[in-house]
């Protein structure tokens, strides 16, 4: 429909100027080549930040002499109380990588250690305000394993970079993320009373269902 309007009204303006004219007709079809060209480059583009987001994780990982054990110990040294999650990361603004272990203490007080991922030693520590408390020691009563053991049984799967109680749902569990030497990342669940370390198969399903995508 397009062509032929363009078309039609180059030619009427050509007999009225008494002249010749040429029409470059567009198409929608024409759009096709370009649309293609930037899917492609937007999924350049997502496969590249993808793979950036893994080399940046595989640095932090052999940045870091320290294990999650290691580091939930020291922390614990510094702060008493329960070890709720220790993960690996960018230390707020900077590149500096440190072990972030949180602590909730007898009172209910929220504690953020930071871990030197090297040394061991701990750089400081902030009170955080959480609203998820008694959820928290709901998931966690009756519970035999700590933080600290959950890393040390999903560590038979990888390095340990991350080790966090899920408390939300049915099945309260501790929640590991590993990787490999070659780079290959999994996340696992452990039993809250047995350690039993098993595949995170929700984790799985959403990668899937991302390459589908």
């Amino acid at each position: 429909m397009k062509r032929n309007i363009v078309i039609a009204t180059v030619t009427a303006a050509a007999l009225i100027g008494g002249g010749t004219a040429t029409a470059l007709a567009t198409t929608g079809d024409d759009q096709g080549p370009a649309r293609q060209a930037a899917n492609t480059k937007l999924s350049d583009d997502g496969n590249r930040d993808d793979q950036d987001d893994r080399d940046d994780d595989a640095a932090k990982v052999s940045s870091s002499d320290v294990t999650a054990p290691e580091a939930i110990a020291s922390a614990l040294k510094h702060t008493s109380g329960t070890v709720v999650s220790a993960e690996l990361d960018d230390e707020d603004d900077s590149d500096k990588v440190v072990w972030k272990v949180d602590v909730l203490s007898g009172d209910n007080t929220w504690h953020s250690v930071s871990v030197d991922p090297s040394s061991g030693k701990v750089l400081g520590s902030q009170t955080d305000d959480e609203d998820d408390t008694a959820q928290v020691r709901a998931a966690l009563k009756g519970s035999s394993v700590t933080a600290e053991e959950a890393a040390k049984a999903a560590a038979g799967k990888g390095v340990v970079t991350s080790v966090g109680l899920d408390e939300d749902g049915k099945d309260k569990s501790w929640e590991a993320e590993t990787r490999t030497s070659g780079g290959a990342e999994q996340d696992w669940k452990i039993d809250l009373t047995s350690g039993k370390v098993t595949a995170d198969r929700s984790d799985t399903q959403d990668d899937d269902a991302d390459d589908q995508d």
